[in-house]
């Protein structure tokens, strides 16, 4: 793979876990809506899953956001390493030859 293409699909990732994450977010705000709720309806089922369930979530949304970081990370030190600019700006101007 060369290295535009190789930067593009860590590009398409780094995407990707982002909308993970806001979408594990808009699952937790979900849960505390459910939870705030049945604070006046008192279900005994809701009240014992769900904040082992809100829990697991946040969890989550921590792991991918740990993961998120490593990943910019390396994504970061691979574009610098590669000059990917100077190969992009490159790519432009062959495509337009």
């Amino acid at each position: 793979m060369d290295k535009l293409k190789k930067f593009a699909l860590m590009e398409k990732i780094s995407h990707e876990l982002e909308d993970l994450k806001n979408s594990q977010v808009a699952v937790l705000n979900k849960m505390a809506k459910i939870e705030i709720d049945n604070m006046e309806l008192n279900n005994k089922k809701l009240e014992d899953k769900l904040p082992d369930m809100h829990q697991s979530a946040a969890d989550m949304v921590d792991s991918i956001q740990e993961i998120l970081s490593d990943f910019e990370s390396i994504k970061s030190s691979y574009e610098s390493k590669n000059n990917i600019d100077t190969l992009k700006e490159q790519e432009l101007v062959n495509s337009v030859k």
